[in-house]
């Protein structure tokens, strides 16, 4: 078993749709980005490449390549769950916390494992997804912008036949 880590925050902008976890939240701001800057999915996508010994997001989908403006993050998603599958591993697990004081996100952390997990492949029972506040402190707290962690628990995939031999 590996554990990987993850983290994003992205500024929050008005003319910009806001998405979390793949799911279009109502909201009078947007967070920057050179994709849809979905910050969860990102958080979700490093700690993925992290436990898999890969490079980081920036690395793998730079922001200077225009092929990820404005790209949704789930197709991001897609592609590394391809990656690491082809380095003989599974998805045992992914635990998340999106950091916001505003909108208030409880009405739609339900949706967001349903979103990821169909990305990935994998049962939505496999993706936790939770929101907290700072209580006004930090750039969160002070509305500017958001932030999300993310860990994840990859597996050797033996019954595929991508494992690899130790």
């Amino acid at each position: 078993m590996r554990v990987g880590i993850g983290h994003d925050a992205h500024p929050l902008v008005s003319g910009r749709n806001l998405v979390l976890g793949g799911a279009q939240i109502p909201f009078d701001k947007g967070l920057s980005g050179h994709s849809d800057a979905d910050v969860l999915t990102h958080a979700i996508i490093d700690a993925l490449l992290g436990a898999a010994g890969l490079e980081d997001i920036g690395n793998q989908f730079p922001s200077e390549d225009p092929r990820y403006k404005d790209i949704s993050s789930l197709v991001l998603l897609k592609e590394v769950d391809r990656l690491i599958r082809a380095k003989g591993f599974k998805i045992g697990n992914i635990d998340a916390v999106i950091v916001a004081e505003q909108p208030r996100l409880s009405p739609f952390v339900d949706e967001m494992p349903g979103h990821l997990s169909l990305a990935l492949g994998i049962a939505s029972e496999q993706v936790t997804v939770k929101a907290t506040t700072t209580d006004g402190l930090g750039f969160a707290g002070r509305g500017e912008g958001m932030a999300a962690y993310a860990v994840a628990l990859l597996e050797e995939d033996i019954v595929s036949g991508n494992g690899r031999t130790t």
